[in-house]
């Protein structure tokens, strides 16, 4: 039985786990031999996923950039070892995301047939950038892209496919569940990072200027890190935060408005996994007018591309939805039915596609 050993970082609740995390469901799913190495010492998305034999590294993340950079890369130094010490000729080495590339050099010294899964296109600085991507081009028989606009951003060799993100079944079927549910005070839900250039502040301004609407901010934090990003800053009233969420059905169902704030100067979202979440339940979406959320918010059809600078825009666009209920339904409806085409089924029968043709 052909094996397929799987590579990723650092396993979390972030949205380029999560999609490894489908692909081993396929695979498994599909009886294929399903290995994955990742770091140990933390829950997220990869963990106890069933039939997949785990194997950890170890990595550390550190606030500190200098021992961050060390630990990265000896991190991959450590993995590649494990990696030689375990590929055979045959498997098939999937590294998710430009980082793991230990993993890429250990599959190209045995042999393997090497497949990268590209998340990102925004790594800092540009020369770390140049590096990770040089591997992947180097060693990578075939190279997959979550996007139409990232496959023609970085674009590297001739094999090159697209597979855009889904949503799982399980969670359609939940959204499904609660199509109208009740809302009394509209909600303007935004789920990222916590981070400046995930445009937090600009979430805060936008709070500030509309005291009638709740406005929640779901970040991949813990209690502490907010506490410590927003300690000089005045939080309105309106404006609620929560940190890490493993279930964000709740604000979801509640909400009337998905947001997504990026800077793209300084990071431009490949696809935007929780827009689509959001737009399976019924949520126009509002976001920025480059990348792969472009792929699915249609402008003034199920949302709006609006810069994360123009605050006055994404203010006027905000209270237009909301004051109008008959635009806001036919926006509502078409949100719905761009989610439907980002099914399983295609992701499954794609996604098999990719790994037979090697």
């Amino acid at each position: 039985m052909k094996r397929i050993v799987a590579i990723h970082l650092l396993n979390d609740y972030s949205g380029s786990p999560k999609v490894l995390m489908q692909l081993l469901k396929t695979w498994t799913k599909n009886d294929m031999n399903v290995h994955l190495y990742t770091s140990g010492g933390r829950k997220g998305f990869l963990s106890d996923i069933p039939n997949v034999k785990n194997h950890f590294f170890w990595y550390q993340f550190s606030p500190n950039s200098l021992i961050r950079i060390f630990n990265f890369f000896l991190s991959q130094f450590l993995l590649m070892v494990k990696l030689l010490l375990f590929l055979r000729k045959e498997d098939i080495v999937y590294i998710n995301t430009v980082l793991p590339f230990g993993a890429a050099i250990a599959g190209k010294l045995i042999g393997c047939k090497t497949i990268y899964h590209i998340h990102e296109t925004s790594v800092k600085p540009a020369i770390f950038k140049k590096f990770l991507f040089g591997i992947a081009k180097f060693t990578a028989k075939k190279i997959v892209f979550v996007s139409n606009y990232l496959l023609k951003q970085e674009s590297l060799i001739d094999n090159q496919v697209l597979l855009y993100n889904v949503l799982e079944s399980d969670f359609t079927e939940k959204a499904d569940q609660y199509q109208q549910f009740e809302k009394e005070i509209p909600i303007i839900l935004m789920i990222c990072s916590l981070k400046v250039y995930k445009g937090v502040d600009e979430f805060l301004q936008l709070a500030e200027r509309h005291n009638k609407y709740i406005f929640k901010l779901v970040v991949n934090a813990s209690e502490k890190e907010i506490e410590e990003y927003f300690k000089e800053k005045k939080i309105p009233d309106n404006l609620q935060i929560y940190p890490t969420q493993t279930d964000t059905h709740p604000f979801y169902r509640e909400a009337s408005i998905i947001i997504n704030l990026s800077h793209p100067d300084l990071w431009i979202e490949t696809f935007g996994l929780t827009i689509l979440e959001g737009m399976r339940y019924r949520l126009p979406a509002i976001v920025p007018p480059v990348g792969g959320t472009t792929e699915l918010v249609k402008d003034g059809k199920n949302g709006f591309l609006i810069d994360s600078k123009n605050i006055d825009e994404l203010s006027e666009k905000i209270h237009y939805l909301l004051s109008n209920s008959e635009l806001y339904q036919s926006f509502s409806d078409a949100s719905y039915e761009t989610s439907q085409l980002f099914s399983e089924t295609y992701f499954e029968k794609e996604s098999m596609k990719i790994i037979s043709s090697l």
